[in-house]
C-alpha cells in the first residue's frame, strides 16, 4: 500500500534566489496526485526534496514516520527504497540494452539470483507493454517506449511511492493518454502513492486524485481534483484553463499594472470538468469518489457540461448505471 507525504514550512533556495518558502500540503497515501506550476516554479526541485537529494532551508518532508531532512545517511539510503522514480527523459544507460538498465536497481539493491531477477524485470516490461524489447538500446527506441523503460525501472523494488517527474514531456497526445491510463491501472493494481509533476493540463484535467500549483514562491492550492477545477481563484482559474487573463504572465508573473488592466475584463468561467480516467479492467480505485461528490459536499455548483464524456454520457446523474455496466462480464 501508499504512504502518506506530509509536507510542512518548506523553504528552498539557491543563494539570494528563492524558490518557494512555506509549501505546507499532504499526499494522501495510495492515490494519485499531480502537481503543476509555470515554468521556474521549482517543481523538479521539490521532487529532489522529497527523495533527500536536495535538502530544504527549513521545514520538514514525513515520509513513512521519518522527516527526510534530517535522517541520517543509512537512514536516507532506507528511506529511498520506498520510492520509485521516472525521471523526464527515462535516464537510460545508453550502453545498456533496456533489460539491463531494468534490472540495475535489483543487482545494485538486493541479493536476489538472476533467475529471480530475470523473473521480476519480464513482469515488470510486461506491466508497461514492452515485452520483446529486452535486448534493444535506449537510442533503438521511441520516446514512450524510453518513458517506458524508466517506468519499469522505477516499478522493479515494488516502491510504495512512485514519482514521475515530467513524464510526458516530448509525448504526442495518443502517447501521453496511454501513459495516462498506465498510470491509473498501476495505482489500481499496486495501491501505491503517485506524485506527477506535469504541464499538460489535458493530464491535470483527467488523471489525478487531486491537484495542486505552485506560483509565485509558494503553493497556492493542493486539494481533490474537482476543488481546483471549479475554483476561481485568479492562478488557478488562469493555468488549468490554460488562459492568458490572470496574474500568469509569460515571465511567470505579470506585474500589478498589467494585471489591472485586465480588470475590467469579465472574469472567465473554469471550463467543464471532465469525468476522471477509469482503470482498463472496470474495477474501481479505493481513492475514486462519485463524479460531483466534492462539489455536492461543498455546495458548490459545477461548470455547465461538466462530467459529460466524449459518448454523451453524464458520470454525474448516470453513475450508478454506469458502474454497474462496467462490473458486468463482457
Amino acid at each position: 500500500m501508499g504512504v502518506e507525504i506530509r509536507v510542512e514550512g518548506l523553504k528552498k533556495s539557491f543563494g539570494r534566489q528563492v524558490i518557494w518558502e512555506d509549501v505546507s500540503f499532504t499526499i494522501p497515501a495510495g492515490e494519485i496526485s499531480a502537481l503543476l506550476g509555470p515554468s521556474g516554479t521549482g517543481k523538479s526541485v521539490f521532487l529532489k526534496n522529497l527523495v533527500g537529494l536536495l535538502r530544504p532551508d527549513r521545514g520538514h518532508v514525513f515520509v513513512g514516520g521519518g522527516d527526510v531532512p534530517r535522517l541520517r545517511e543509512n537512514e536516507l539510503y532506507d528511506m529511498r527504497r520506498k520510492f520509485g522514480v521516472l525521471f523526464q527523459d527515462g535516464a537510460l544507460f545508453g550502453s545498456m540494452n533496456i533489460y539491463d538498465n531494468i534490472a540495475f536497481p535489483l543487482r545494485e539493491h538486493t541479493r536476489k539470483s538472476e533467475s529471480e531477477i530475470r523473473r521480476i524485470v519480464l513482469e515488470k516490461m510486461e506491466m508497461v507493454g514492452l515485452t520483446g524489447a529486452e535486448a534493444k538500446l535506449p537510442g533503438e527506441i521511441s520516446g514512450g517506449m524510453k518513458k517506458r523503460a524508466g517506468l519499469a525501472r522505477a516499478l522493479v523494488l515494488d516502491p510504495e511511492i512512485i514519482l514521475a517527474d515530467e513524464p510526458d514531456s516530448g509525448l504526442d497526445p495518443v502517447r501521453t493518454a496511454y501513459l495516462n491510463q498506465l498510470f491509473v491501472d498501476l495505482n489500481t493494481e499496486m495501491g501505491a502513492t503517485f506524485l506527477i509533476v506535469t504541464h499538460d493540463i489535458g493530464t491535470a484535467r483527467v488523471l489525478p486524485d487531486n491537484l495542486g500549483l505552485l506560483f509565485r514562491r509558494g503553493l497556492v492550492m493542493f486539494g481533490p481534483r474537482e476543488m481546483i477545477l471549479s475554483s476561481t481563484h485568479p492562478a488557478v482559474n488562469q493555468f488549468f484553463n490554460a488562459r492568458r487573463q490572470g496574474p500568469i504572465g509569460m515571465a511567470e508573473e505579470k506585474d500589478q499594472a498589467e494585471v489591472a488592466s485586465e480588470g475590467a475584463i469579465p472574469k472567465a468561467m473554469p471550463a467543464p470538468i471532465p469525468p476522471q480516467l477509469m482503470p482498463s479492467d472496470g474495477r474501481l480505485r479505493p481513492s475514486m469518489r462519485r463524479p460531483g461528490e466534492w462539489l455536492r459536499e461543498h455546495q458548490t455548483k459545477p461548470p455547465p457540461g461538466s462530467f459529460i464524456d466524449d459518448q454523451g454520457r453524464n458520470w454525474m446523474t448516470d453513475w450508478d448505471s454506469l458502474v454497474h455496466a462496467r462490473e458486468r462480464p463482457q
